[in-house]
């Protein structure tokens, strides 16, 4: 075979790679290398660590985002921030209220896919708290202070936020948090990043902190791809094979970009 027959069939194979099922070139399968991890409340990143390790073993360039937890602006901020340094296509990972922030900042151009892990996803207009409507979770117990900060309860944070976790573990979580300004639940989102971004969501089937039920139903209204974990609220700690599982299929699949 000629070298001039070997090119024109290298590119007709080319073509052929990105030539949607009508025969147009509709899309291109994008794998995104970047993700960026989303805390929630009463935490902070190093809870990712479990999941950092299994994505930087998998070839991700993996960054953990510190939230002030002082106002959704703030949290917003400082995604974006993070976001602004990726070097290209971007997976972008909330955990809890994470799922408000990465909501909102999610419309940012380098995110092609969002991963709610037993996480909230309010739409635009709407209110964090709003979600809660109808729902109840009897075992996590918030004590305000009287600046407006918020820690969960002692005596209830390991049934409430980390069931499955060992003592030590739980313990240490509980004596770290970090409080959240809980006027944040009250703030109106101005976008919603599940309406244009392709979106998965892992279900903590044991969340003590969430209804199972709220977060299925948030799921069902954004169209996420759904994997139920055995696990507790912090699933994102105490199962980071399987929440970085969920994570490595939204980088392989939810990639799409118009041509």
């Amino acid at each position: 075979m000629n070298s001039l027959i070997r090119k024109l069939l290298i590119a007709a194979a080319t073509t052929a790679s990105i030539v949607g099922p009508g025969g147009g070139a509709h899309a291109q399968q994008v794998q995104a290398k970047n993700v960026v991890l989303v805390h929630g409340a009463f935490a902070d990143g190093s809870g990712w660590r479990g999941v950092y390790d299994e994505l930087i073993g998998r070839g991700y360039r993996v960054t953990i985002v510190q939230n002030p937890l002082t106002s959704l602006a703030d949290d917003v901020a400082a995604t974006q921030r993070a976001l602004a340094r990726q070097d290209g296509p971007t997976i972008l990972v909330g955990h809890s209220w994470g799922g408000t922030v990465i909501t909102e900042a999610g419309i940012h151009p380098k995110v092609v896919g969002l991963v709610y892990v037993s996480a909230l996803s309010p739409d635009a207009g709407e209110t964090t708290s709003e979600q809660y409507a109808g729902f109840t979770a009897p075992d996590f117990v918030i004590d305000t202070q009287s600046d407006g900060f918020g820690f969960v309860n002692r005596e209830k944070f390991k049934i409430g936020f980390a069931g499955d976790a060992s003592d030590a573990d739980a313990a240490f979580l509980r004596d770290s948090q970090v409080p959240i300004n809980m006027s944040v639940f009250a703030t109106k989102l101005n976008h919603a990043a599940w309406r244009t971004k392709p979106s998965w969501a892992v279900i903590a089937t044991e969340d003590r902190a969430f209804d199972v039920r709220m977060l299925h139903k948030m799921a069902k209204r954004i169209g996420a791809t759904v994997q139920e974990v055995k696990a507790s609220h912090a699933v994102f700690m105490t199962q980071p094979k399987a929440v970085a599982d969920v994570i490595d299929r939204a980088a392989r699949e939810g990639g799409r970009r118009a041509q």
